[in-house]
């Protein structure tokens, strides 16, 4: 037991990275770390999943970005400073080790493995209905049943014999027309998304390539990718109709929060940045210039765009996988959302690229400490990239892209995410409380939330009470089995903020940190049982994995035996 929560030391992290013969390429300074931030946080979340967000939630979806850029900036303050402390690749796999030990560690890393390959998922199934109708702007049509996965296919057959195909929607005609055109083999019809798959392996390979190749493919898609938002936003706000924004929640706090998991996906790539630690010619310095630089810069864009798409159109208009293209289609300026849809395809592929250069990294990372086989920790001579990592990591993702639906990757990502962002703002609780935060070149402001934070419990109490009483009557009429499949996770919330309230009261912890962690906390109650069902199942999964090899080849546990 006492080596399943056995730490690395910083001091022994940083020399274990020195003595390292087979490390990767510095090469990356503060800009090009914010380029890649920015290429990471502005991809398939604002050319596609605001979309779904906006529909569920009116034009108050602008105020969630809020929230969720609010909340993020707690989590990057503490990224910041483990970044500082520990400038080694890795990110919140890293970190855990140093605060909380190998088994930890272990979790978390299983839980990034999760994020970052289903993002990419995300992403490159985004970029392929981009590119599909840029290919139709120009004349070019690909065979539907090569463009999207078989679910949906068979979906929209299925309703078309339900209701009629009258009554389906335009894109649920698509998808029957790829149903109906598709070749069949013993009567299954064959549909898979070619475009997705062959975007993966094409950027698999400028990331096998090398990072120096990478970041200048980052920071031109980059450019391009910033200078269309802001076209979309200046030239957007001359066909913005203020009575679009009215109802401005239309479905009220819950529709504003049920898009708690599209809008956060939009954020998650912060975190990103910290993976090439091992690549940055100054990482103490530059990680946390950029990641807050990125942040703001993100989150003002994504607000902005927000507003402008809502007050084009009305919302309910917006559940297309192509919003940006599609609200200048719908206001009849043709010409620029042919633009849209071409530069979009170079924006979101920078996503794709940044995604793809992180995974293999903390794949190596764990490799290096012997969790997983040493494999994984191969740097190619040549070019200076983990390369069996980055191999295994463009089949990992362009397989599932193949077949499977978005929307379901969408959910799942976040829970990943929210589970390593609470570790790592918990982390910087425990720097505070070893002295650990001594070694930091960057901290976060310390504020004493010794008192703050058992009073805002209290308020929390309160306000429920006064203004959500809707909320309490609905707890009354569910039966046991939905409130366990539907509330468990709002209970554990408020378990938590009570217990960090007392640790609070007890250790003086600081203020921002425990913000963090309640917001993150409070994010994750919001969504779906289904998806903490199958992050749970795969838990179990990681943690088989771990019994049955990492815990016997861990190189810190052979070390202290």
């Amino acid at each position: 037991m006492s080596q399943l929560f056995k730490k690395k030391s910083v001091d022994q992290i940083l020399s274990d990275a020195e003595k390292n013969t087979n490390s990767l390429q510095k090469t990356l300074g503060v800009t090009d770390l914010v380029s890649l931030g920015i290429a990471a946080i502005v991809g398939a979340g604002i050319f596609s999943t605001i979309g779904l967000a906006a529909f569920n939630g009116g034009p108050a979806i602008s105020l969630l970005f809020v929230f969720v850029a609010f909340a993020c900036v707690f989590t990057a303050l503490s990224y910041a400073q483990f970044a500082s402390t520990v400038p080694v690749s890795g990110s919140a796999y890293t970190y855990a080790y140093v605060a909380f030990g190998e088994l930890f560690a272990w979790i978390i890393g299983w839980a990034l493995i999760l994020e970052y390959a289903v993002s990419n998922m995300v992403v490159a199934i985004s970029w392929s209905q981009y590119f599909v109708s840029m290919c139709e702007g120009f004349g070019i049509h690909i065979p539907k049943w090569l463009t999207m996965a078989p679910q949906y296919a068979t979906e929209a057959y299925q309703k078309s014999l339900e209701i009629g195909v009258d009554k389906l929607s335009g894109v649920e005609k698509i998808a029957l027309e790829a149903y109906k055109t598709a070749p069949n083999i013993g009567g299954l019809p064959i549909i898979f998304d070619l475009p997705a798959g062959i975007i993966t392996v094409l950027v698999t390979m400028l990331v096998y390539i090398g990072i120096k190749e990478s970041k200048k493919a980052s920071n031109f898609m980059v450019i391009v990718k910033i200078g269309i938002i802001l076209a979309v936003i200046i030239g957007g706000a001359f066909f913005v109709k203020p009575e679009n924004w009215t109802p401005f929640a239309p479905n009220g706090l819950g529709g504003v929060m049920g898009g708690v998991a599209a809008v956060f996906f939009a954020f998650i790539g912060f975190d990103s940045i910290s993976t090439t630690a091992e690549e940055c010619k100054n990482p103490q310095r530059d990680l946390p210039r950029a990641m807050i630089a990125c942040l703001i810069i993100c989150a003002a864009l994504y607000i902005s765009i927000t507003l402008i798409l809502t007050g084009m159109v009305n919302y309910t208009e917006l559940n297309v996988k192509d919003p940006l293209s599609y609200v200048f289609h719908y206001v009849g300026f043709d010409h620029m959302a042919g633009i849209i849809s071409v530069t979009s395809v170079v924006a979101i592929t920078s996503a794709l690229l940044v995604f793809q250069l992180a995974q293999p990294r903390i794949w190596m990372t764990m490799s290096r400490d012997g969790l997983i086989p040493k494999k994984f920790a191969t740097v190619h001579p040549k070019y200076k990239t983990p390369s069996y990592a980055t191999i295994i990591t463009g089949i990992v993702v362009a397989i599932p892209a193949l077949f499977l639906k978005m929307d379901f990757f969408v959910d799942l990502t976040s829970v990943g995410t929210f589970f390593a962002f609470i570790v790592v703002c918990g982390g910087v609780l425990y720097m505070d409380k070893t002295g650990l935060s001594e070694k930091s070149k960057f901290k976060v402001p310390y504020i004493n939330g010794k008192y703050i934070v058992p009073l805002a419990f209290i308020a929390g109490i309160v306000l429920t009470f006064i203004y959500g009483q809707d909320s309490l009557e609905q707890w009354k009429t569910l039966g046991s089995m939905d409130l366990i499949a539907h509330k468990s996770l709002v209970v554990i919330f408020w378990i938590a903020f009570l217990v960090m309230s007392i640790l609070s009261f007890k250790h003086n912890f600081s203020l921002l940190p425990v913000i963090g962690i309640m917001i993150n906390l409070y994010l994750m109650s919001e969504l779906g049982a289904s998806n903490w069902i199958i992050f749970v199942i795969w838990l179990a999964i990681g943690l088989a994995i771990y019994f049955m090899y990492g815990h016997k080849h861990s190189k810190l546990r052979q070390q202290n035996s």
